[in-house]
């Protein structure tokens, strides 16, 4: 299908295509075996210019948005959709700089990230704060020119391997939802340590641990936004970076159909080859015509989430609806695909010897991360209802 993909859009495809089909592919299988972070593809990503895709020129990006970040991610992830997580994982750290960070602290954190010298991470989920991240635990105290943290963080992405974090603590514990605040904070920062690996179903050479905080001291400079403003910034992160979860989606589904086209053409039982049996048929095309219809979507909120940033602040609008429609989608799709890639596989889609069990282990955790399937439902169906509500 034509997605009318400008010159410089179908580059970033094209090469983001080349580092997965030749660096990515030979290796995917040792890093899901060793569960190790894959330091040498984020070297290449970064000297291909891919880690600062979304960022501004400005600070040493590449400057073409949601949607730059998008098509990158949905390229790595046809191969892998666990490496490409060193990427996509920082995006969704530094977010948080790029919606609430003021000038000087955009100066700092960015050009290192967007070289890809320093990778983020973001720190939201606690042991008993996850889809309802009001009830976090972690707090920040202020010290005249310093906040005190204190609390754990769970399932980060990149944690232990990024250099530069955007927590999430309260201030401010009585006010609830609006006593929440945002910090920056480095690592090797005293006080900053990290918890146990987590051993994963999939998404294995992604790493996953705790943040820890015992009496972390951190300068109020590395406050992003105001006091309070905290949830303001994670939501309106997270209205960003939830079409990068569904292109992470995208990839592993598109990946997984192709495998699924390839085998069913080669393979041969009753004397000819499977993809001539109609029930195999049917299953390759309600495949495609859910990873056409989730690319369709992925792509329009992206492109939408690109011209909202680009309107004066006052004339932007919230884009909840459309980002978790997206990740809803394109997550939901990704499972399905991936199982019916299995089912077409047979007995070999079980082995490792095969990509398509790996797709499908690597799948599941789209429809958890960046809010489960039922909380993006949440999501869609409450905006859906305050939209019709204003309608007179």
């Amino acid at each position: 299908m034509q997605y009318f993909l400008n010159e410089e859009e179908q580059m970033l495809v094209d090469v983001a295509r080349e580092i997965a089909q030749k660096k990515i592919k030979p290796v995917r299988e040792k890093y899901d075996e060793e569960g190790t972070f894959p330091w040498d593809i984020v070297k290449e990503l970064a000297q291909a210019d891919l880690c600062g895709v979304y960022i501004p020129e400005q600070y040493g990006g590449v400057g073409k948005g949601i949607m730059g970040l998008v098509l990158v991610t949905e390229e790595l992830c046809k191969v892998d959709g666990s490496i490409a997580l060193a990427l996509a994982a920082t995006a969704l750290g530094t977010l948080p700089i790029l919606v609430g960070g003021n000038e000087a602290q955009k100066s700092k954190y960015l050009p290192d990230i967007a070289s890809g010298k320093k990778l983020a991470a973001f720190g939201l989920t606690e042991p008993s704060a996850g889809s309802d991240a009001t009830a976090m635990k972690t707090t920040a105290v202020k010290d005249g020119d310093y906040y005190v943290l204190n609390g754990t963080k769970c399932f980060i992405t990149n944690a232990g391997e990024a250099e530069t974090y955007t927590v999430f603590a309260k201030t401010n514990p009585s006010r609830g939802a609006r006593g929440i605040s945002c910090f920056i904070v480095e690592k090797g920062t005293p006080g900053f340590t990290f918890g146990k690996k987590e051993n994963k179903m999939g998404i294995r050479s992604s790493v996953t641990r705790e943040l820890i905080f015992d009496n972390c001291r951190v300068h109020k400079d590395n406050l992003l936004g105001k006091e309070g403003h905290g949830l303001m910034v994670a939501q309106a992160t997270l209205d960003g970076s939830r079409p990068g979860v569904a292109s992470q989606a995208l990839g592993i589904a598109a990946g997984a159909l192709e495998e699924a086209v390839k085998y069913a053409r080669t393979r041969v039982q009753f004397g000819q080859p499977i993809s001539s049996f109609q029930g195999i048929q049917h299953m390759l095309a309600d495949m495609a015509t859910k990873v056409e219809a989730a690319r369709c979507l992925v792509y329009q909120v992206a492109r939408m989430i690109d011209d909202n940033n680009s309107k004066p602040e006052n004339e932007r609008v919230r884009t909840s609806k459309e980002s978790a429609m997206a990740k809803l989608f394109a997550s939901e799709t990704a499972m399905q695909v991936t199982t019916d890639a299995v089912q077409i596989f047979g007995g070999y889609g079980y082995c490792k010897e095969y990509p398509v069990e790996k797709m499908m282990r690597d799948a599941k955790i789209t429809t958890l991360y960046e809010g489960t399937s039922q909380i993006q439902k949440n999501e869609i169906a409450l905006n859906l209802i305050k939209e019709y509500a204003s309608v007179k």
